[in-house]
């Protein structure tokens, strides 16, 4: 099997197009105007279907799509790439057409929706002509679905939807609520009456569902099909968290080490210092490992698929929330006072690591699936020594030695004299 880590020149120039446009012009917009694609104001509104028609242009629209749900069909090593760039830069995802929570909304809603559901929905959402939010968590459950309590009862030409969900992210902007159930997966306008959402946390919605009504057209893939469509989403949003962590962690890093080269500390420029050193070198290996296992796991997702992939995308989950959480902390220590501001993306990017280890399923768990999965692949030993025991290895390996001892007598001496000494 060939080994190849390098990236096509063609697809190069399409990294290289997304690092200047994210730069030139994104990156301005995001400073002057904050989460510029909602805004409401029409003027706004044009100049970022100005910018989103110049990434359509390049073929770069909806870019975490398969080809066959609509989308451009890079697979998910590319889409790799090209989010280790798009991720450094808050309003780049949503400039791509691929933002979360919509992303996985719209990936279900190609994988599962009749052709009336994506005409109805999919194609406003590809367009951001609504906006959606994925509510699943509840209060009492977390993100266990076999402690869920949200169901749907049949009521005639409706179901009638009933329960809490916890951390609705967006849930209070969003056009669309798609309502993880006990018995299946609903497409709940926000603006049906019975859902409240609550005024408390801001981002991250409590929403109670209180004989919410919708038609039976609602319900997204079969009736008792939820895990399944939350699985399919989950776990390409988890391995999409992992390549936009990959950007934010070499945000923290360059920064940091900017920062080590620019302050001095006892008469050195602090980069001199042996323990800021260390914080480089560390957070730089760190980096590296996780890139390369996101990498690996991408290719192995399209070379098989998300399910067959499922061990490694756990994996991926924990480790990005672990390497994010060390990497800006020693961006943060070595800026110093500075980095313990709103002045820098460094807070920021800290205070969302923890985050990272608990959204789409907590590290915990995650570390438990992977133990579980890895364990079915070794048995146990044999009575009360473990296969590498070396007396035991040491004597088979004579037992397996003899034929070739006993045909060379001077051989046979030499190992003697050898097993004599030890």
């Amino acid at each position: 099997m060939a080994w190849d880590f390098s990236t096509d020149p063609q697809f190069q120039d399409k990294l290289d197009w997304v690092e200047r446009f994210c730069q030139e012009k994104v990156e301005p917009l995001d400073y002057v105007f904050p989460h510029a694609v909602r805004w409401p104001d029409p003027v706004v509104k044009a100049y970022v279907r100005e910018l989103q028609q110049e990434v359509k242009n390049q073929g770069l629209w909806a870019i975490f799509l398969d080809r066959e749900l609509g989308g451009p069909g890079f697979g998910q090593l590319r889409l790799a790439l090209l989010n280790e760039v798009i991720g450094r830069y808050a309003g780049a995802p949503s400039m791509f057409g691929a933002s979360a929570p919509d992303t996985g909304d719209m990936e279900i809603l190609a994988a599962y929706g009749t052709e009336e559901q994506k005409k109805r929905w999919l194609e406003p959402l590809l367009n951001q002509d609504m906006f959606s939010a994925f509510s699943m968590t509840e209060p009492q459950g977390g993100s266990d679905p076999n402690l869920f309590k949200t169901h749907a009862v049949p009521d005639g030409d409706e179901w009638v939807i009933n329960g809490e969900k916890w951390f609705t992210s967006a849930g209070r902007v969003a056009d669309l609520l798609f309502v993880m159930c006990t018995n299946g997966m609903f497409v709940v306008p926000r603006a049906t009456p019975g859902v409240e959402i609550m005024p408390e946390p801001r981002n991250h919605n409590h929403i109670v569902y209180r004989d919410v009504r919708v038609p039976l057209d609602h319900l997204l893939g079969p009736e008792n099909g939820a895990q399944a469509l939350a699985q399919r989403r989950l776990g390409g949003g988890r391995i999409h968290h992992a390549m936009r962590t990959i950007a934010q962690c070499k945000l923290a890093f360059d920064m940091m080490c900017e920062r080590a080269l620019s302050r001095e500390s006892h008469g050195r420029v602090i980069a001199e210092h042996q323990m800021v050193q260390e914080k480089i070198a560390e957070s730089y290996t760190a980096i590296k490992m996780l890139r390369l296992f996101v990498l690996e796991t991408a290719w192995k997702i399209d070379q098989t698929s998300t399910l067959e992939a499922r061990t490694d995308i756990a994996a991926v989950k924990f480790t990005m929330a672990k390497v994010l959480r060390e990497v800006s902390y020693n961006a943060l220590h070595i800026l110093g006072s500075l980095g313990t501001t709103d002045l820098t993306p460094i807070q920021a990017i800290y205070a969302s690591a923890p985050t990272m280890g608990i959204a789409d399923g907590v590290d915990e768990v995650h570390k438990a699936t992977v133990a579980r999965r890895v364990l079915k692949g070794y048995r146990p030993h044999e009575g009360y020594w473990p296969t590498e025991y070396i007396p035991a290895k040491r004597e088979e390996a004579w037992r397996r030695m003899r034929p070739v001892l006993d045909a060379r007598p001077d051989l046979a001496r030499v190992a003697e004299e050898y097993s004599a000494r030890r």
